[in-house]
């Protein structure tokens, strides 16, 4: 029998049973309050400024969460590892000369992953390389330089 009451009959039948257990009943009444309503622009206005920091809280912590990568950077100072050239051997070959603070490595790419080919001459920072015409040492000239060395 219960299965076929609707929600609003239940609810109909709790309160009736509540009022006849002797409880003072809900009403709608609402207390008179000591200082009587506060000012309708003063709450308008707390109300758009707790929006307006909400929304700065929120677009701030996006920029954040964009940007934390370039702020990590600029505090670290200037990054270690750099790719100082790289050459195409196919579709999905390649060739990459890659510099970690003072050594130069030359590694390969390809659809089985990367190897390591050489570990190349160090460049020295009081001392620079042989630099070619166009101001450093070409690709060229690196990878020869890696099989002479070899033979």
């Amino acid at each position: 029998m219960l299965r076929k009451l609707s929600f609003g009959t239940l609810c109909f039948l709790f309160l009736a049973a509540f009022e006849a257990s002797g409880q003072p009943a809900v009403t709608n009444t609402v207390p008179a309050l000591a200082g009587g309503l506060p000012d309708m622009g003063a709450s308008v206005l707390r109300v758009v400024g707790a929006l307006i920091v909400v929304v700065g809280i929120f677009l701030g912590g996006v920029w954040l969460f964009r940007n934390w990568q370039r702020l990590a950077v600029r505090r670290g100072g200037a990054p270690r590892l750099n790719v100082l050239e790289v050459r195409s051997l196919g579709q999905r070959q390649a060739i990459y000369v890659v510099a970690y603070q003072q050594q130069r490595m030359l590694l390969a790419s390809s659809p089985a992953g990367i190897a390591l080919l050489s570990h190349l001459p160090a460049v020295e920072e009081s001392e620079p390389a042989a630099p070619a015409p166009g101001g450093r040492m070409s690709f060229a000239d690196a990878f020869q330089q890696v099989l002479n060395r070899k033979q």
